[in-house]
């Protein structure tokens, strides 16, 4: 059951933006407007603002579907989703998926032209940084000295509810290390009011995060303990686990052995294994083994534009009927490229079961980028449950977005293996890998050894196992493939054979807005 509830409250507005007025103490003249003295009284609204923090993952703003929008810095609200926007840089910026509308500069994505007036980056890192801010304005009013005027026992919830925040925020800093590098660091210390941060290095940030993930470890519910939907020292483990497998990335420094350690912990937790890859995206995927954090999604209840309503909806190609996907919605956006399918053995799904394709009507070729019935479609993520059930509604989808789980922490592990990191052996690396490729195969035909795990055997399998997770472009960038001409695919840098692009795109941009408005902010190079 899907505990957790995103309730949308009034009290956080007038929390978030008291920065737009000198006096921070004024009462607010609309009785019906709660300022947070007041609001916190009631110890129940703690909970209240966690499930919206939670929640800002998935929602968009104060009304679903559109309607009050978070943020302004893009023109749709539903492209304004969370993981909307971090879905389209990681995974259109690559060779698993493109998008063939026109939608602003969206196309950018698609060929490596981005720049900082790109209203898709700029909603990226506003979409970052208004997610910080309210994880910021909830530890300023969790703090110990409020907790303790709560009766017991919840006061031991909301010092839980502490250290899930603290993690959702270090998340929220990963995404903008890994895609914007170096930012200002804001936290619940620093006033509310008017204030330009200073522009932290991506070693101070990535020192900040370390920190902190690891200042929360054990405060936080041991694995499986927590509601479905909320953080546990499972998910804190795997945070960890990324910051250090990319670290060569982030700070020029391998640290495959710290990425060993927690990897181990993830690995010997109380963490099932799902026997059947496909439940893991379907309509009732809260009920699959093996999710270690998944961002909760309703029909009924989270109906946005964003999320995984986004990536069924657009994965709809023309003539589809609500059997194919579990939606009456074929926005028919999302397409894959060749270079993406090739990498399976069949697109039937006969022998590797994550082969999800539909070609019918389709070319796997694509000449034409904005063309309907180029590139295959994909059927990975379904508004179906695992009893063939339709979700509870025709276009906002049931199926929650498996942020972390199970089958990358073995990926990892087999990657900090052969990169040379202490602490794993290769016999588990090639344990861990069947475990993957059985379900996959459904038998041991698919079943590899020692001298078939190489780097770019465990790149392309992270592709066949996590694709349109949101995960490729941070995997390509960490195989040195993103940009430069090592590896292309069709499109990159706006050609149809693909050609080699500057490297100054394995950051994006701050956005020229942010530069504009705060003078401490240098861009990045080469924009």
């Amino acid at each position: 059951m899907k505990n957790i509830k995103y309730i949308v409250s009034l009290f956080i507005v007038s929390t978030l933006f008291t920065s737009c007025f000198k006096d921070l103490n004024t009462e607010p003249i609309d009785k019906d407007i709660k300022t947070a003295k007041v609001t916190f009284e009631d110890p129940t609204a703690y909970k209240q603002f966690l499930a919206r923090i939670y929640g800002g993952l998935m929602v968009t703003g104060q009304k679903g579907p559109a309607g009050s929008p978070d943020i302004s810095s893009i023109s749709d609200e539903g492209f304004s989703n969370y993981i909307r926007l971090m879905w389209c840089a990681q995974e259109l910026t690559t060779e698993e998926a493109y998008n063939r509308w026109g939608d602003g500069n969206l196309p950018d994505y698609n060929t490596h032209t981005w720049t900082s007036d790109n209203e898709y980056v700029s909603g990226m890192y506003s979409r970052i940084f208004f997610q910080i801010s309210m994880c910021n304005e909830f530890l300023r009013q969790a703090t110990d000295e409020n907790i303790a005027a709560l009766k017991v026992p919840f006061n031991t919830d909301v010092k839980k509810y502490q250290a899930e925040v603290r993690l959702l925020r270090a998340f929220s800093y990963l995404h903008a290390l890994d895609m914007f590098g170096n930012v200002g660091i804001v936290t619940d210390k620093d006033k509310v009011g008017a204030f330009l941060p200073k522009q932290a290095t991506r070693a101070e940030l990535y020192t900040y995060i370390e920190t902190e993930l690891k200042a929360i470890e054990n405060e936080l519910l041991e694995p499986t303990t927590n509601e479905y939907g909320r953080v546990d020292q499972a998910a804190a483990w795997m945070l960890l686990s990324k910051l250090y497998l990319n670290s060569e990335v982030y700070i020029n420094t391998p640290k495959y052995t710290e990425a060993l350690t927690y990897l181990n912990k993830i690995i010997g937790s109380s963490y099932g294994w799902e026997a059947k890859y496909q439940n893991l995206f379907l309509a009732d995927n809260h009920t699959a083994a093996g999710i270690i954090f998944a961002v909760n999604s309703d029909g009924l209840r989270t109906q946005t534009y964003g999320g995984t309503t986004f990536l069924i909806n657009a994965a709809g190609l023309k003539g589809y009927t609500r059997s194919n996907l579990g939606v009456t919605g074929n926005w028919n956006g999302n397409h894959v490229l060749p270079t993406f399918v090739d990498k399976f053995p069949d697109t039937t799904g006969d022998q590797d079961t994550r082969s999800m394709f539909h070609t019918d009507g389709q070319t796997k070729e694509v000449t034409d980028i904005k063309s309907e019935t180029d590139g295959f479609g994909v059927t990975k993520f379904k508004n179906i449950t695992s009893t063939g059930a339709f979700g509870s509604d025709g276009t906002f989808a049931d199926t929650d977005f498996p942020m972390l789980r199970m089958a990358d922490a073995y990926l990892m592990y087999a990657e900090a293996v052969v990169r040379g990191g202490a602490g794993g052996t290769m016999t588990k690396a090639v344990e861990l890998m069947n475990k993957i490729r059985e379900r996959a195969y459904t038998n041991n035909s698919g079943a590899v050894t020692a001298s078939d795990i190489t780097l770019d055997f465990i790149l392309d399998e992270r592709a066949r196992e996590l694709y349109w997770e949101g995960q490729r472009r941070t995997d390509l960038i960490r195989f040195n493939k993103f940009t430069g001409a090592d590896y292309v695919w069709p499109w990159k840098g706006g050609n149809l054979v693909g050609t080699a692009t500057d490297a100054k795109f394995n950051l994006f941009p701050i956005p020229s807005s942010e530069l504009g408005a705060n003078p401490n902010l240098k861009q990045n190079s080469g924009y």
